[in-house]
């Protein structure tokens, strides 16, 4: 490999070098959307975190695996193992099939997903679609002897496990502190210990979405759907298994015990989580009803929002953070994400611009060299673009006269700046301006403008004020430049 990436391990808590198992081989799980309501903000940020580890991992030369699952099932109300199915209460106040809610919700995400410039996992299983393979994940548990029946449902025990393996590793807890920590619920009296957790639920009469099982008639618990799909995807060992941090206790937690409990040792090489996005200090998401919609950021139709931001802002604002790092929502971040994303793309086009010289002293080497450098430290996304910056002042001054560059170093520059910013970063060159103006009148703002330029060599100087004067009126801002001219259109 030519680049050698660290990354931070979660279950170690602290840096690794990244060594897959199955070389040149990766398999990848991302924990994926519950599908009962559009996606929102705090659902970009791990869609784009491990966007960018895929798009990465690629780039050095893996074959990367990666799996993101859709649960539809099992992800209930009040806890992860009481109340109303989340999907299936959405489907009883609307009347509607449960898989018509899921449907409705998968469409509008995957638009979402496709708007923020985010790829497609290999594979997208659905919780519903593999109800067997959790079946069997239970029965092996209770083979192990590390589960128990009760009434209809199968419970994990966590007491018994804990005794032989380490409940809590992941997430820094020991069996104590979870105990202490769970909150007693009505009808959890069929558990031996409130801290076990729900394998698979008996489902009351009222409940719609059930299944047959060796225990009756229900329906899996959110935990055991990563691990058997996982499972079924990846194997019984695989490298990386991402996701927000609040999914490490209890979820990742959870999956732990259930894979060391069914096949004896861990199935997960590497975990890896993002920080949350917050708004005022507070993490932003449905449970707590303080999210903004992604629809609402691209709309600009929130009543927290002063405008309209576009995809690439949106995924812009977010690698200008370490994905390890809270992101804390205001307008004015957004802003200031905005115009950052605006003079990155002007660098990039001004690319274009530049007529190359006999001789180059500018250092595009070196750019690279940092940029790859900050992407192998656990994927320091603010620090690359801090280094796009950077050579957004060296295209400037190469266009201002200040510096030159040869042809073949343009070339490497050019090549630079497209495997960071699009191959590897993802951000992709929207329609300019919120209105899509610039994108429809460029190329007669180009063609005018050239028009402006034979006129100025004829020295016909009542057009070529006559040009400029009327697309500085437009909202267009003209700049001569020893190659030619360069524009923008104002806000």
């Amino acid at each position: 490999m030519e680049h050698q990436l660290t990354i931070y391990n979660t279950l170690d808590r602290k840096k690794e070098l990244f060594v897959p198992l199955h070389a040149p081989h990766v398999g990848m799980y991302v924990c994926g959307p519950t599908v009962y309501g559009d996606a929102h903000l705090g659902h970009a940020r791990p869609s784009i975190t491990f966007d960018v580890l895929f798009r990465y991992l690629t780039r050095l030369g893996y074959k990367v695996r990666y799996v993101r699952n859709i649960t539809d099932v099992g992800h209930l109300e009040h806890d992860a193992d009481e109340g109303e199915d989340k999907i299936a209460k959405k489907a009883r106040l609307e009347q509607l099939e449960p898989m018509e809610v899921v449907q409705y919700y998968l469409n509008r995400y995957h638009k979402a997903m496709e708007a923020l410039n985010v790829l497609p996992p290999s594979i997208e299983p659905h919780a519903s679609g593999h109800i067997i393979e959790q079946i069997e994940l239970v029965k092996k548990i209770l083979d192990a002897g590390y589960a128990y029946e009760s009434q209809g449902s199968v419970y994990f025990d966590v007491a018994k496990y804990n005794k032989d393996y380490h409940y809590g590793k992941l997430s820094g807890r020991n069996l104590d502190d979870v105990l202490n920590t769970t909150r007693e619920l009505d009808g959890q009296e069929e558990k031996h210990n409130p801290a076990d957790f729900a394998l698979w639920k008996r489902a009351q009469p009222e409940h719609i979405m059930r299944w047959p099982s060796p225990w009756g008639d229900g329906f899996p618990g959110w935990h055991a759907e990563c691990t058997a799909m996982g499972h079924k995807y990846l194997g019984e060992h695989f490298d990386i298994h991402g996701g927000g941090m609040d999914l490490i206790f209890p979820h990742h937690e959870c999956e732990i015990a259930q894979s060391v409990a069914s096949q004896g040792d861990d199935m997960v090489h590497y975990w890896m989580h993002n920080n949350m996005i917050t708004i005022n200090g507070t993490k932003m998401g449905k449970s707590l009803g303080n999210f903004i919609t992604l629809d609402e950021f691209f709309s600009g139709s929130h009543k927290l929002l002063t405008q309209a931001y576009s995809p690439m802002t949106i995924r812009f604002f977010i690698l200008q953070a370490h994905y390890r790092s809270p992101v804390d929502f205001s307008n004015e971040a957004l802003q200031a994400a905005e115009k950052g994303l605006s003079r990155l793309m002007e660098a990039v086009d001004s690319l274009e611009k530049i007529t190359p010289a006999a001789t180059s002293n500018v250092d595009v080497k070196s750019l690279r060299t940092k940029c790859f450098e900050a992407m192998n430290d656990d994927l320091n996304t603010p620090i690359v673009i801090s280094h796009l910056f950077d050579g957004a002042k060296m295209i400037n001054n190469v266009i201002a006269g200040n510096n030159t560059i040869s042809a073949d170093d343009l070339k490497d520059l050019k090549e630079v700046f497209h495997t960071f910013c699009f191959d590897i970063l993802g951000l992709k060159e929207e329609i300019g301006s919120s209105d899509g103006r610039e994108a429809a009148y460029g190329k007669v703002v180009d063609m005018l403008l050239e028009q402006r330029v034979k006129a100025k060599a004829n020295k016909d100087w009542a057009t070529s004020d006559l040009i400029r004067n009327e697309l500085t009126a437009l909202g267009f801002e003209i700049k001569d430049t020893k190659d030619g001219f360069e524009w923008k259109l104002n806000k």
